[in-house]
């Protein structure tokens, strides 16, 4: 299908105030008609995606939480979830997309990058930020997204200095943007065309974190 079912909102609202096994056995067969629909419907992004960047990874998120080291025992995640990878090692970057009742939204970064990347960035920014903050303050960019958010030190990163001008990015443990998106917006005939419009958004500041991360400090490619 072309669009999101609101009936897909629907049970998610009646899930997050019942999340427990014997309800979500009782509405299993809601269930899968409602995630079969959306499945479908994150498949038109795939692929319409295919035809904007090189994407190697397709992910649907599965309902069930692993409660086996959470505070949160609730069995059931209460959103559905959409992850899109580029193609490693040469692309890097993931586009999401979390439909939720009230807290749907369209996002995408660098969630967890490991040490060395974090580093590579970091380095990158401390010699010059200014392609970085071009890109980001991009009109597009802004309109989407505001501003690059995700966790943060406190103080400067070992090594570098805390009143270096671009101690505010280089505080950064994450590289994250997101799109707010209303429950409308999501079940609108034209949300699939705005999930590709703000992947595509995305795509510069995509295509500029993938290049510091495939050279080192000389600009010279890591890989043959």
């Amino acid at each position: 299908m072309n669009k999101v079912n609101p009936e897909a909102l629907s049970f998610l609202k009646n899930l997050s105030q019942n999340n427990n096994k014997p309800w979500f056995v009782e509405h299993k067969v809601e269930f899968d008609r409602v995630f079969g629909e959306l499945k479908s419907f994150f498949k038109t992004i795939y692929e319409d995606m295919k035809a904007q960047d090189s994407i190697e990874r397709f992910h649907v998120h599965r309902i069930y939480r692993d409660v086996r080291f959470a505070k949160d025992k609730t069995p059931y995640k209460d959103y559905f979830g959409l992850h899109l990878g580029r193609t490693k090692p040469l692309l890097r970057g993931g586009y999401y997309l979390n439909i939720e009742p009230g807290n749907s939204f369209i996002g995408g970064g660098f969630w967890e990058p490991d040490k060395n990347d974090l580093l590579r960035i970091r380095k990158d920014i401390e010699q010059d930020d200014s392609e970085f903050r071009a890109i980001i303050q991009e009109p597009k960019f802004v309109e989407y997204f505001g501003t690059v958010t995700g966790e943060e030190l406190k103080t400067a990163p070992k090594g570098f200095d805390k009143e270096h001008k671009a101690i505010d990015l280089l505080r950064k443990k994450q590289f994250l943007v997101m799109r707010s998106i209303t429950d409308q917006e999501v079940m609108s005939p034209e949300f699939q065309s705005e999930v590709i419009k703000t992947f595509v958004a995305m795509r510069p500041w995509f295509d500029y974190m993938s290049d510091v991360l495939t050279t080192d400090a000389n600009g010279v490619s890591l890989y043959p």
